[in-house]
């Protein structure tokens, strides 16, 4: 690629090149300014040569048939002296990757507006044929007046050489950037400089699990989209998998956008490109041996003036006297009339007499209590003294004597009867010595210790949860059962039963070794999402499998009678009771046991049925000691949760417990 384009020279004999914004391969972007229209451009130029220039222009061509006020739109594009370069609209603001780096994800309404306002724009392009195909972060832009931007449009993608995508992966990415504003984390499929969003078990884990307070209409969108399921859905103008329809459904979340635009431009991150303009610093001039000083140069003009503090100081370190005010321009300078009036006549101008060599006296500042500031005197006139410190008062070590003129101090005649009766009431005066002579009815007792029946109380409460402790312990332990009341090595009360009656049918346990399978076989095909059917059975609460989304509810009058699992237990085991874990409620539950590997339920006799909420445990019943034995469970759904498009299900964990 030929490097004559620098800073200064002028593209295709319009576009004076500005500024050097990024580079990718062989490619640069540029900010331009163009000669003709006077305006800042966006310039993105290769070498006309390069493998990528073909695609650039036919991108170019796409994009430029998109009109839309969101989306920053083409200009210019061609190919000369050696170069290929396309001209777009210049943008100035914020992006969304620098908006959440800089102060953390949005607020809930502000994303969904944000998105919105971009999902609004893709669509228009999808509607002219024309996909983003690099949907990031970086491409989104708040500009200075609070709008949303649309950068790079089809143009991105090719000049980062990215593989020809549709509409559904512009989606994927919208979804991406709802998850960016909501977590700041990047959670689409095109590549952005913001962390990418945490996965689990091949899953991007939903916007409600990396923070805290995301609605829950918002986290179902970012799920739905970035975690897509295998079947195909019915399309309808506002699906969530096309761009209008995503776009509609932000609205109805948003409602009145009132003050989102506000919120967004409050968010604008700034440049800080104002120019800052510094006072001039004084100068001084050099003095010689003489003691005469060099002439001072004029100080250079400056915006603001500075204050200089202490003239007077600065004055007379530079041993020059003060500047006498000027007289005004009335006054008579005839010293006759100086004279008549008793004022003193001005001196006539001379050259100022060379000062005496002496060294600098400046004052020190002293800060009264009071708020008040003086000045200390130089060296050489010394301080005055601080002032004495008043003395304290005299106080009598002992009590004054009659020959002072003070009160005789008598002790109580019942002091020594109430010393020995109680020690604590021990007062031997009759009064305080303080000359009143007044006794003191109720004489000053010695006070009980503060706190000290707080600590009496303390003490019983500690004795008290210590005694409940040890019933709580020894309640425990006569049943059977840990210190802590858990049971002891997994048993329940259906193992001990069996113990005492001589049974060996082996602790209830969670089993394990399992297999799953999904079970449809009313279904055409017999297949509901197998992919995921074995989320039921991974330990972990957060994943499941979900069902499709049905318009009817199950049952005689819908499409079919249910629909559910099958998990094989390897051999024919005693199953004492079936753990579920549920999204959605309420959730009709039928749960079946068989030793033959099941093709339908008509011949088949529920052991225990539930209308289950988002956890249930299913014990079986069909023997009178409340276990049965078959390897295969079905775990089979009668009914479904209503959701916002119909009625769907969702299993998240299965547990089965026996031996």
């Amino acid at each position: 690629m030929p490097m004559t384009n620098r800073p200064g020279d002028v593209l295709a004999g319009r576009y004076r090149l500005v500024d050097l914004l990024s580079e990718s391969g062989a490619g640069r972007f540029w900010r331009a300014h163009d000669l003709v229209l006077e305006r800042d451009v966006a310039l993105h130029v290769i070498a006309e040569d390069d493998p990528r220039a073909p695609v650039l222009l036919d991108a170019a061509r796409r994009s430029a048939l998109v009109l839309d006020p969101h989306i920053l739109r083409v200009l210019d594009a061609d190919a000369r002296d050696g170069l290929c370069y396309v001209v777009n609209e210049w943008g100035s603001g914020t992006s969304l990757d620098i908006m959440v780096a800089a102060g953390g994800p949005l607020g809930a309404r502000t994303s969904a507006y944000l998105v919105g306002q971009v999902a609004a724009a893709i669509a228009v392009a999808h509607g002219a044929g024309v996909a983003h195909g690099r949907l990031n972060p970086e491409s989104v832009l708040v500009d200075r007046a609070g709008a949303v931007r649309v950068i790079g449009l089809c143009v991105d993608a090719a000049l980062h050489g990215a593989p020809a995508s549709g509409p559904a992966a512009d989606v994927t990415d919208l979804a991406g950037l709802l998850y960016t504003a909501l977590t700041a984390r990047w959670g689409g499929r095109s590549t952005s400089a913001v962390a990418r969003a945490p996965q689990e078990h091949g899953r991007v884990l939903r916007p409600r699990q990396v923070r805290a307070g995301v609605p829950r209409t918002l986290d179902q969108i970012c799920d739905e989209l970035l975690n897509p399921y295998a079947a195909a859905r019915e399309r309808d103008p506002r699906a969530l998998d096309t761009a209008r329809g995503l776009a509609d459904t932000l609205a109805d979340f948003v409602g009145d956008p009132t003050g989102l635009p506000e919120a967004l431009l409050a968010r604008q991150v700034s440049r800080g490109d104002e120019t800052v303009t510094f006072s001039a610093v004084p100068e001084f001039g050099v003095r010689d041996a003489t003691g005469e000083q060099d002439a001072v140069p004029p100080p250079r003009p400056v915006e603001v003036p500075v204050p200089l503090l202490g003239t007077a100081a600065v004055a007379e370190a530079d041993d020059e006297p003060a500047a006498r005010p000027e007289p005004p321009a009335d006054r008579a300078t005839d010293p006759a009339t100086d004279a008549a009036t008793g004022a003193e006549p001005d001196p006539a101008p001379s050259a100022p007499a060379p000062a005496p060599e002496v060294p600098t006296e400046a004052g020190l500042p002293i800060f009264d209590d009071d708020g008040g500031v003086s000045w200390m005197g130089a060296p050489g006139a010394p301080a005055p003294p601080p002032p004495p410190f008043e003395d304290p008062p005299e106080r009598p070590l002992f009590a004054p004597e009659p020959a002072d003129g003070g009160p005789v101090r008598r002790p109580r005649p019942s002091a020594i009867a109430a010393a020995a009766a109680d020690p604590s009431d021990f007062w031997p005066w009759d009064h305080t010595g303080t000359g009143t002579g007044v006794p003191v009815i109720g004489a000053p007792v010695a006070e009980e210790v503060p706190g000290r029946n707080w600590l009496r109380i303390a003490g019983g409460l500690i004795v008290a949860l210590l005694l409940l402790v040890l019933v709580v312990v020894v309640v425990n332990l006569s049943r059977g059962r840990t210190v802590l009341g858990a049971d002891d090595g997994g048993s329940t009360p259906s193992d001990r039963a069996s113990s005492s009656t001589g049974a060996d049918t082996g602790p209830a346990r969670a089993l394990t070794g399992l297999t799953v399978r999904d079970f449809d076989p009313q279904g055409d095909p017999p297949a509901e999402y197998p992919e995921t059917v074995g989320l039921v059975i991974d330990g972990d609460p957060a994943t499941g499998w979900r069902t499709s989304t049905y318009t009817q509810q199950f049952g005689p009058g819908g499409l079919k009678t249910g629909v559910g699992v099958v998990i094989d237990l390897g051999a024919s085991r005693t199953v004492e009771e079936v753990d579920l874990q549920l999204t959605g409620q309420p959730t009709g539950v039928s749960l079946y046991l068989t030793d033959q590997d099941p093709r339908g339920i008509g011949d088949l006799t529920p052991v225990a049925t539930a209308d289950a909420g988002t956890r249930a445990t299913l014990t079986p019943t069909a023997s009178p000691t409340g276990a049965v034995t078959g390897r295969y469970v079905i775990v089979w759904l009668t009914s479904l949760p209503a959701v916002r498009d119909g009625f769907r299900g969702q299993i998240d964990e299965v547990v089965v417990r026996g031996s």
